[in-house]
């Protein structure tokens, strides 16, 4: 088989664009093998090196199977000779032969062919598969996409493909995703892209079709205690608590109310923002019992000067807008730090300390880290030298911790820095719940949208210092003894005791 390859080698070998053809087909078939082999035998996983595999080989393949036939035209044309000519000059009488099932040369032709129908065949499915890895897409272009592989690495979905919520299912979806790829390839080429790269909020699929495969509306019921610790800036960084428990029904009984009461189908809400950034609303519109739609505006804008905008069903995504990428506040990568005894309370101000740290301006990473680590040093020979000489573990623990919390939230070089990408769960300043819950959205009657804390969620405690202080027994001397009451009452109540 191999004598028979290399004589046919030989025989369209006729001119310099055969000659470069054969090589350009050989060469990069065997090294395609060779690096496949190598990629699944875990010997090679870089992935500029599985973009050379599965971009440059087969383009090098595809263009040598070009010019082979290119090649016997271009000497076809200048020596005049037809191609029966041309086969008894290139090969033996024997091999040009007719007989059954065609000559040696045609079965040699055929057999290749279908190689190279099977290659080729391989090398696309093996390429998207390829292409379609979380990996592949947070390393293939390192230096703009770096921070969301970084932060989709300690992220509750860091075992699901990107591809799953940025690309969904069907032949539209995939190629839309590759256009979008290409056009991704020159922005990087050319130094088009922004810095930082804004969210995909009107690329990413309707939650529907990605979020709703695992996460049921139907199974959101119940309740869920979360406690939120927060610190002191004082010498003992004293922690302050709030506990809430969260109401995370559906809502779709009459009576239920719940945080996801927002996505039962028989609760559509739409809503249109400003200059589409879905973060200032300008009109909710929510629907009733009847089928109808109710309206809210919001009064604080002059609808004249806004652009028309089409309407979005709310989903998932409008809330959870950092579900997969999360960039932390400052204030709660230091206070989870803490609780987490990465930051130990033991060392005086720590909290003081990691603030003034984390929020130095440093040119790039590597100054960022060297720097972090001289500012905390210097903070305590300063201030507390006692602690500096005989707390320098718990120090140094400080240090690494506040370098890791930089490396996951902070990339000067794609000019993202705390609260460039802000979180709409929850509600900070006037993001999140706020932009719809507030008193300046209302309907045709003046009335504004509902923004009751115990809708949502029963507080067992706010920034108190004990976990569940509203749920043991109040003293009636207490200045917020009736405040605290009726929080009791109102937990018991929302689990129908």
């Amino acid at each position: 088989m191999f004598k028979r390859y290399v004589r046919f080698v030989r025989g369209v070998s006729v001119n310099w664009p055969g000659r470069i053809g054969v090589v350009l087909t050989t060469s990069s078939f065997i090294t395609f093998i060779i690096l496949e082999m190598a990629r699944l035998s875990g010997m090679l996983n870089n992935a500029y090196v599985g973009l050379v595999t599965y971009m440059v080989f087969p383009a090098l393949f595809i263009i040598g199977l070009i010019l082979i036939p290119i090649g016997l035209r271009i000497y076809k044309q200048r020596t005049g000779k037809t191609t029966k000519q041309l086969l008894n000059e290139r090969f033996d009488e024997e091999e040009v032969k007719g007989r059954f099932g065609g000559s040696k040369v045609f079965l040699t032709i055929g057999i290749l062919t279908v190689i190279n129908v099977v290659f080729m065949g391989v090398l696309s499915s093996r390429m998207l598969h390829f292409m379609d890895s979380a990996y592949f897409c947070g390393t293939a272009c390192h230096t703009v996409m770096n921070p969301e592989w970084v932060t989709y690495q300690q992220s509750p979905h860091a075992r699901v493909n990107c591809v799953e919520c940025h690309v969904g299912e069907g032949v539209d979806a995939l190629i839309d995703s590759k256009l979008n790829g290409l056009y991704q390839i020159l922005s990087v080429t050319f130094n088009l892209y922004e810095k930082p790269i804004p969210t995909p909020v009107h690329q990413l699929r309707p939650a529907r079709e990605t979020c709703e495969k695992c996460h049921w509306p139907e199974k959101f019921y119940g309740q869920r205690i979360k406690t939120i610790v927060r610190h002191d800036n004082d010498s003992l960084s004293t922690p302050a608590y709030t506990t809430l428990a969260l109401k995370v029904d559906v809502g779709t009984e009459a009576a239920s109310r719940g945080i996801h009461w927002h996505i039962a189908e028989e609760n559509e809400i739409r809503y249109t923002s400003v200059d589409d950034q879905r973060e200032e609303m300008i009109e909710v519109q929510v629907r009733q019992p009847d089928g109808s739609f109710r309206t809210y505006r919001n009064t604080r804008l002059e609808k004249q000067e806004l652009a028309e905008v089409e309407p979005r069903v709310m989903d998932c995504v409008d809330c959870h807008n950092r579900a997969t990428h999360i960039y932390q506040r400052l204030e709660d990568a230091i206070d989870q730090m803490i609780v987490a005894d990465e930051l130990s309370r033991q060392l005086p101000f720590v909290k003081e300390m990691a603030m003034e740290a984390l929020t130095v301006t440093y040119q790039d990473t590597s100054r960022a880290l060297s720097g972090i680590a001289d500012f905390a040093h210097n903070f305590y020979n300063r201030n507390h030298p006692q602690t500096a000489r005989n707390k320098t573990a718990l120090i140094d623990r400080a240090v690494i911790a506040l370098k890791d919390s930089y490396r996951r939230n902070i990339h000067p070089y794609m000019n993202i820095s705390w609260g460039a990408y802000p979180s709409f769960i929850g509600h900070h300043g006037e993001g999140g719940c706020f932009r719809c819950h507030n008193d300046y959205m209302l309907d045709s009657a003046g009335e504004s949208i509902a923004y009751d804390c115990t809708m949502c969620h029963s507080m067992l405690a706010y920034e108190d210092e004990e976990r569940f202080i509203n749920l043991q027994p109040a003293d009636t001397a207490h200045m917020e003894y009736q405040l605290r009451a009726f929080l009791k009452r109102e937990f018991r109540s929302s689990l129908g005791r």
